[in-house]
């Protein structure tokens, strides 16, 4: 008699679910607020140590240098040494690294830590990643990597007050305000990288909580996704594969408009509002619960019906439309439009370029796969940030940056266009 057949196949997920995504959200948490806890930091550190735009564009942008060009080592090292151990020892040294910054007083020991803490963080995302699609089949997994990913738009909640009260601080202790903040937000990523060492699971199949029929269950339905077994051909060969280089150039677009502008956030909300650092840091909280609420709906949907390309499509679109407006200017009410629409948006631009990418890749060649589409985003990441400081120091504003934006935004569409019409061809075949 099949087993399978009296396994409770929801029950199952769902507990898988509870046991991992909670704990690996809190480590993207921390994760993401240890790389973009700066653009709070910016407006009295960059005063007070005498940082032009271009110096705090380097330095926000080279942690994103180091990240990518680690990302395919790490995930290699990920698959072989364990995600549980290597998760951990990235959280931890990540942790450490993040706390330092409080120690920064030159360019050069700003653009030196950065460095560090993309090296340390580097292999994180797409581990987990490559790590979720062990435990989720396909019809699952938007749904699983949407609740994991809504840390980082959780994260934004959390940083707009927190990141407040902290930089209040200044003066206490001897302290500046900004080196309170990245003494009290990096710390937490050593204790979580402790609980990952403690509570992850390391596989289904060496689990207590799952009974046998329901591993072989789950087993059976990864195979299904998987596919025929064919010859695993060399390590690397997911580098070549066209749907990666696509998916890896969208992301290097999207990812590059994103975190230039968050980078920049605060100050930009405090220019478009004329609002205080308080009320900008509520804006912020405001904006997290926003994109939440997108990546949760665009997971459940997107599983829902089976398909990722319109909803990447359709949400890169209405970032191109929220820098048009801020690009624009028009005041205050252009101003909270633009962000209403960012913020609603984006997540799911880069969570269907994941979900996209575990569905076209074969699991042999995903822990590499990930590692390069992710590798590329970052590569992003640290381009833009420096040329638009350089343009604001030319300048004097934020305008010709943001029609950089627009033209970045635009190109990734055409980009996700193409990735469509491969994806027709790789589902026809």
């Amino acid at each position: 008699m099949d087993q399978s057949v009296a396994v409770d196949g929801a029950g199952v997920l769902r507990r898988a679910g509870w046991r991992i995504i909670p704990l690996l959200g809190l480590a993207y948490m921390v994760a993401f607020m240890d790389r973009s806890n700066i653009s709070f930091a910016a407006r009295t550190m960059n005063a007070d140590l005498g940082f032009s735009a271009t110096v705090y564009g380097i330095g926000g942008g080279v942690f994103f240098l180091s990240y990518a060009l680690f990302e395919v080592p790490s995930n290699i090292l990920l698959e072989r040494v364990g995600a549980r151990r290597w998760i951990a020892r990235i959280m931890i040294t990540w942790g450490m690294l993040a706390a330092a910054m409080m120690l920064v007083h030159t360019a050069w020991q700003f653009y030196v830590l950065r460095f560090l803490l993309g090296l340390a963080e580097a292999g994180f995302f797409p581990g987990v990643i490559f790590y979720l699609s062990l435990w989720f089949p396909k019809a699952a997994r938007g749904r699983a990597i949407s609740r994991f990913y809504i840390s980082g738009p959780l994260t934004r909640v959390v940083m707009g007050v927190v990141s407040v009260w902290l930089l209040a601080m200044n003066g206490a202790g001897g302290l500046k305000g900004w080196q309170w903040l990245f003494l009290v937000e990096g710390l937490p990523a050593v204790l979580v990288g402790i609980l990952v060492l403690w509570l992850l699971p390391e596989a289904p199949h060496k689990v207590a909580w799952l009974s046998a029929a329901e591993k072989d269950w789950l087993a059976a339905r990864l195979a299904e996704d998987a596919g025929p077994v064919r010859e695993h051909g060399h390590l690397l060969r997911a580098l070549r594969l066209p749907v990666v280089l696509l998916l890896g150039i969208v992301g290097f677009l999207t990812t590059c408009a994103y975190y230039t502008f968050t980078l920049s956030e605060p100050q930009i909300l405090g220019q478009a509002t004329g609002w205080p650092v308080a009320s900008v840091g509520y804006l912020v909280s405001l904006g997290g619960l926003a994109g939440a609420a997108g990546m949760l709906f665009t997971g459940w949907t997107s599983d829902r019906l089976g398909t990722r390309m319109p909803f990447m499509a359709g949400s890169t679109a209405m970032v191109l439309l929220a820098y048009l407006l801020f690009a624009a200017g028009g005041g205050r009410a252009t101003g909270l439009i633009a962000y209403g629409c960012y913020v609603a948006c984006w997540g799911s631009v880069t969570l269907s370029v994941w979900m996209a990418c575990t569905d076209l890749v074969a699991p042999r060649d995903m822990a590499v796969a990930t590692a390069m589409v992710n590798a590329m985003s970052q590569a992003g990441a640290f381009v833009g940030p420096i040329v638009w400081g350089m343009a604001r120091d030319a300048t004097g504003s934020f305008r010709a940056g943001f029609w950089g934006l627009v033209a970045v935004q635009a190109l990734a569409l055409v980009f996700v266009g193409a990735l469509a019409r491969t994806r027709r061809r790789l589902v026809t075949q």
